[in-house]
């Protein structure tokens, strides 16, 4: 593509004004110095034009390296030329070949150049003759010689001649220089690079003046005003199919990319190498670093440099764009590109470099590193987690465990790997797994490393190979058998933080015994996940005391986690799992080995009723992850969120947080732990009545070995809730059952973790078989007597079938519960049976507000077939106005809810939405004691004894906007 540069203009006119003279037989010499890619073979092509369009006789050649040893080379393309009448062209040919031919003595070459000269001046006799050489620099020594000759003869002739050169010129090169520019005739034009304002006014050839004034700063940087790479830029933007004021950014491409290659080629060969090496360093700051690896002296590579950024290929001493170094480095051979990317490894270990720019020419060099490459890499690929760059540090660690030698620190290697990928995803990690097994069963992996890989094994559903492998190291050791090691409820608690991993600080394996304290780490963690492994596991040794030294091990984290679910899973436990799991909370921060045990310590509050606590820090977790790169991390903490939300009745959260977390890891990613999300999902959608959607994620395949652990029972319900809400009774009881003598044998039966009795009493409400409902109901009363939220959900189902003076104290006493528990939506439940109940009664207004109440509740959580089967036909949300109207004292109830204060009337209107006291404290940022010092006032004000009377009396709509 043609581009016209004004700032070339004085130089065309300078070259004009010569051939002028030359026309009035002042012959002229111009010599045009300029860096490669200034823009000289442009201003020579330009110029030749006006000289062929005033008629003159014009010999034009271009020099070339490869010629340059040819004698008289340069001077047969001058003269080879179909321009000339062919006698004169015949017979200067002939005198050369006659040079060649065996004259080689200075005289006998003097006498020749002036015959050829004479030829010449009788030709300029007739018209005016211009000779142009482009790059003469790279012409032969003869035909130099014979330039300075005629350049000596043409003062009094119709003859100019034009030459270029480059700005660096040869040694051999300089008399040809000197003595051309002493010629009084000669004058000599310099060629800079273009400035902005020069680029701007080529752009405006293709844009606006204001999109090209915008325009040039950029082209600038990236060309460093260079018109070959101008052009190229131009080009790369016509092929990009951008036209007029469309265009926001020039970017580099092919032709620039060919154009820059085309400049370096152009150069001295050092130019090119070293134009590759700082392509390989990534910049050109020690030229003596820069030296060594090209295997040039200091001088070579500081002359190169400084070309390089004469021609404007750099700038400060590195490329000017990313696409600049990719285009060089793309140009050199893959076997040289490895060589010197291995050299600079090399020398940069030796200057004691950085281990992040080591590792990334060792990476780079896409070979098997060397032994003394281990640590560096090791080291390089934590600095490059710091960054966020996983990819490569999964490279460092590739490279790393192929040139490690020591098994030990090899499998040490290989658990790094694991865990690194598994940020990225479950699915990344499975590459690596295998090898992982094969270390667990030679033993090499370390003590404290034991637990964390066998959490990877099991969690990718090898859960009997890993307790293949804990059985065998437990044999190995010798283990003794200790009851209640493994800390399974009905079993004896193992004593939460009383791992120490004695023996594991040195990381020794191999063939060393593996300390009692990591096996029970591992078994303790396992057991938990998937009960039915006790059976494969012997026990191991009691397990010592935590050291007080500054560590933070994964083993006790696991070991703990594990023993705070147990605890949680115990009858008449919950106070003291809620402190072990904040103390796990509080001790270990999130990282690749903490996460597990930090989500199931999230999971031990969730089944200690502390919802409170775990969404605070779940959230607190999710907030910590959220600015990292660590999609795995965020995919486990947002499915207990999710789970959080759930079990408080919040079915749109639910439902959003499990999604989160499926999409941030394959299904087959997740292994046997995708029935925590799974079920989680497909409750919320039943619970939302989305039926299709939640028999949709049923048909979604599960791993077989999810029915042996824990995640597995979550899926069971979550699957027979699906049948039960769609009309599939004895489905669901199947599953309901299943899910009982599963939790049965795993002695994990408690309803902290499935409340399976409860469930299972629903399916045989709805095949009215009313008495099997109430025998599994008052069977799981029995077996817990102090669980409020356990009663409270139960006491509905003992109310069904009864007569209405026993059903209504059994509501009565179940909505008084919930209203202090945290699950809205069996709240909700609640208040509609008992609305349902006062109105079989005959109590309408009563039976109306606790309907309306109890739709409310079910409304914020989203529960719309429940809203539906509470007040058919209102599913757009009726206010409180109509039960108020109905008690026939809207004017006294309008001026109590005015007498409410702001921070009053909030607490009113949560509270009448089904909010518990903690909930209300938590969203107005107020302390629980402050909220009952609220209700009390409100009830005093509003005239009313119970929070179950609250919706009656706020039919004032103005506070529907207060939150």
């Amino acid at each position: 593509m043609p581009v016209k540069i004004s700032e070339r203009e004085n130089h065309l006119a300078a070259l004009a004004e010569m051939l002028g003279s030359a026309e009035r037989g002042r012959g002229r010499l111009a010599l045009i110095s300029g860096a490669v890619a200034s823009g000289k073979t442009d201003l020579l092509d330009r110029f030749a034009g006006q000289a062929l369009a005033r008629e003159a006789l014009l010999l034009e050649t271009t020099g070339s390296r490869s010629e340059r040893e040819l004698s008289f080379g340069l001077l047969k393309k001058v003269f080879d030329n179909a321009a000339m009448p062919p006698a004169a062209r015949a017979e200067v040919i002939a005198l050369l070949d006659g040079a060649d031919g065996g004259e080689d003595d200075a005289a006998a070459r003097l006498r020749m150049m002036s015959r050829v000269s004479s030829v010449l001046l009788q030709l300029a006799e007739e018209r005016t003759l211009v000779i142009t050489v482009d790059d003469v620099h790279w012409g032969d020594a003869h035909s130099l010689q014979f330039l300075l000759h005629l350049a000596r003869r043409v003062r009094q002739s119709k003859v100019l001649v034009v030459l270029t050169e480059s700005t660096r010129l040869r040694h051999e090169q300089l008399t040809f220089h000197v003595e051309l520019l002493r010629q009084p005739n000669c004058g000599r034009l310099r060629l800079h690079m273009l400035t902005e304002p020069g680029i701007s006014h080529v752009l405006t050839e293709h844009v606006s003046s204001t999109v090209a004034d915008r325009l040039a700063p950029e082209c600038h940087r990236l060309t460093g005003g260079s018109p070959l790479l101008l052009r190229a830029l131009l080009e790369d933007w016509r092929a990009g199919g951008e036209h007029g004021e469309s265009l926001q950014r020039p970017v580099p491409g092919e032709a620039y990319a060919q154009a820059l290659l085309g400049c370096l080629h152009r150069g001295t060969p050092d130019v090119l190498t070293i134009a590759q090496g700082v392509a390989v360093l990534g910049d050109a700051d020690c030229p003596a670093l820069l030296g060594e690896l090209l295997g040039l002296t200091a001088g070579a590579v500081e002359q190169g440099v400084q070309d390089l950024h004469q021609c404007a290929v750099l700038e400060g001493g590195a490329f000017r764009s990313p696409a600049a170094r990719a285009a060089v480095l793309g140009a050199v051979p893959a076997p040289t590109l490895a060589a010197l990317h291995r050299r600079a490894a090399e020398l940069l270990h030796g200057d004691g470099a950085a281990a992040l720019e080591i590792a990334r020419h060792l990476v780079a060099a896409q070979r098997e590193a060397e032994h003394w490459a281990v640590p560096v890499l090791r080291e390089a690929a934590e600095y490059a987690l710091v960054e966020e760059d996983l990819e490569f540090a999964l490279r460092c660690l590739e490279l790393a465990h192929a040139a490690c030698r020591d098994g030990h620190e090899r499998a040490a290697l290989q658990i790094r790997l694991v865990s690194i990928a598994w940020r990225l995803g479950p699915a990344v990690a499975e590459t690596y797994l295998p090898q992982l097994a094969a270390e667990l069963e030679a033993g090499r992996i370390a003590p404290r490393d034991l637990a964390l890989s066998v959490s990877y094994l099991a969690w990718s559903g090898r859960l009997e190979r890993a307790a293949e492998v804990v059985a065998r190291l437990a044999g190995a050791a010798g283990a003794s058998v200790a009851p209640g090691a493994l800390g399974m409820p009905g079993a004896g608690l193992l004593v939460p933080g009383v791992l120490g991993l004695a023996g594991s600080l040195d990381g020794s394996a191999g063939g060393d015994a593996v300390p009692d304290a990591a096996l029970a780490a591992t078994a303790h963690w396992l057991t938990m996940l998937s009960p039915p492994l006790r059976s494969r596991i012997p026990a191991v040794g009691a397990a010592v005391a935590v050291s007080t030294g500054p560590r933070d091990l994964a083993g006790e984290a696991h070991a703990q986690s594990a023993a705070t679910v147990n605890t949680a899973l115990t009858d008449g436990q919950a106070h003291h799992a809620v402190a072990e799991a904040e103390r796990v909370l509080q001790r270990y921060h999130l990282s690749d080995s903490a996460l597990q045990p930090l989500a199931f310590a999230l999971m031990a509050l969730v089944y200690a009723d502390r919802l409170d606590l775990a969404q605070s820090w779940c959230e607190r977790l999710l907030g910590e992850c959220a600015t990292r790169r660590a999609p795995s991390w965020q995919a486990v903490l947002s499915a207990v969120r999710a789970e959080i939300a759930l079990r408080q009745g919040d079915l749109p959260v639910a439902a959003h947080q499990a999604r989160t977390a499926i999409s941030r890891i394959t299904p087959a990613g997740w292994g046997v732990a995708i029935g925590l999300p799974l079920a989680t999902l497909i409750q919320a959608e039943t619970g939302m009545g989305r039926y299709e959607e939640a028999m949709a994620l049923l048909e979604q395949p599960v791993p077989d070995g999810i029915y042996h652990t824990l995640p597995g029972l979550h899926y069971l319900r979550a699957r027979g809730r699906c049948h039960l809400a769609t009309g599939r009774f004895h489905a669901a009881l199947g599953d309901f059952m299943t899910c009982g003598e599963l939790m049965t044998a795993w002695r994990v039966d408690t309803p902290q973790l499935m409340p399976w009795r409860l469930d299972a009493a629903e399916a045989w409400l709805a095949l009215d078989e009313t008495g099997r409902a109430h025998g599994l109901a008052e069977e799981q009363l029995r077996r817990s007597p102090g669980n409020q939220r356990v009663r409270g959900a139960l006491l509905p189902i003992l109310a069904r079938g009864e007569d209405l003076k026993r059903r209504l104290p059994r509501l009565k006493e179940a909505v008084e519960i919930l209203e202090d528990g945290g699950d809205r939506l069996q709240l909700a439940g609640a208040l509609g049976e008992l609305g349902m109940g006062y109105r079989a009664l005959g109590d309408f207004n009563r039976a109306r507000v606790l309907m309306r109440k109890a739709w409310h509740v079910a409304k914020a959580c989203g529960a719309e077939p429940l809203c539906r089967q509470l007040i058919p036909g209102h599913g757009d949300g009726s206010d409180f106005v109509a039960a108020a109207e109905q008690a026939g004292d809207g004017d006294a109830v309008q001026r109590e809810v005015e007498a409410l204060t702001e921070a009053e009337a909030r607490v009113a209107l949560l509270a009448a939405h089904g909010n518990t006291n903690r909930e209300i404290a938590s969203k107005l940022v107020v302390t629980v004691s402050t909220v009952e010092q609220h209700l009390t006032r409100i009830y005093r004000k509003l005239k009313v004894k119970r929070r179950r009377d609250l919706p009656a009396r706020l039919a004032d709509s103005s506070l529907t906007g207060v939150s």
